[in-house]
């Protein structure tokens, strides 16, 4: 008997999006509530894991700066093993699965292990959390380019870092993940790159949800603004002049 006959189940990689319950899709809710088994990460809000199936076994395999609960390969290996004995397994991740999630590395090891899987999308941060600061990402008299990347690269990843220089002159809105405390390195490969010092920058923390915080500067400024704040991660960070426009939007703030 192969792997993929031995096993009884199914693993989605479902996305909670970035913390409000409304925008979690109808698709991945109806998975939290007949789940048997839900691994999830630390970023999944309160208000999602409270559409789980109260009879499901749920399991922390959260991942934040400096303590990680479990490795990535014990992750897999854990909902490899959870979809031998159960029909309907979630790997719960906040954001999307494929945007900065590690879901594409998960769904390559669960194939290549015979367990079947499937992706359910969800709404990533780097949308959502500057929209409700009243940031549009894209604006026709602003910016027709946008461009996500990860402030926190990987060791041993395939290539050797990110090129900033070439993203300050390639995009006019840079939206930055998991980059909060690296941005003393970031900020200066920008301005090498061409974009001014005087070029607006939002740092956006827990996008989304109730404690959703901004904090506004520029290049020059945002650094000494975090340390004289304590600004702290979880954050993502928007860069260009469409966040001039959170002074005026902001106002109309969603509520949650």
């Amino acid at each position: 008997m192969n792997q993929q006959q031995q096993c009884r189940g199914k693993v989605y990689l479902v996305g909670a999006g970035p913390g409000d319950p409304g925008l979690m899709t109808l698709k991945g809710k109806s998975l939290l509530e007949h789940a048997d088994v839900v691994v999830y990460d630390a970023l999944v809000s309160p208000a999602i894991l409270g559409m789980i199936n109260a009879k499901a076994e749920k399991i922390d395999a959260g991942k934040r700066r400096g303590r990680h609960s479990k490795l990535q390969a014990e992750t897999t290996k854990l909902l490899i093993e959870k979809a031998r004995t159960n029909a309907v397994v979630v790997r719960l991740k906040g954001g999307d699965p494929f945007v900065f999630g590690r879901g594409g590395e998960e769904m390559s090891d669960l194939i290549g292990a015979g367990v079947p899987v499937e992706v359910v999308p969800g709404i990533t941060s780097g949308i959502a959390a500057p929209a409700y600061a009243g940031i549009p990402i894209t604006h026709r008299d602003y910016t027709s380019s946008v461009t996500f990347v990860t402030g926190h690269e990987a060791a041993g990843k395939y290539r050797p870092e990110v090129n900033w220089q070439a993203l300050a002159r390639g995009s006019e809105t840079i939206v930055i993940y998991m980059g909060v405390h690296n941005l003393s390195r970031i900020i200066p490969q920008l301005i090498a790159g061409g974009l001014p010092a005087k070029t607006p920058i939002a740092l956006i923390r827990w996008g989304t949800r109730r404690e959703q915080e901004e904090l506004i500067g520029t290049l020059a400024t945002i650094v000494e603004r975090i340390e004289e704040t304590n600004f702290e991660a979880p954050a993502i960070a928007v860069i260009g002049n469409v966040v001039s426009l959170h002074s005026c939007l902001s106002a109309s703030r969603p509520s949650v």
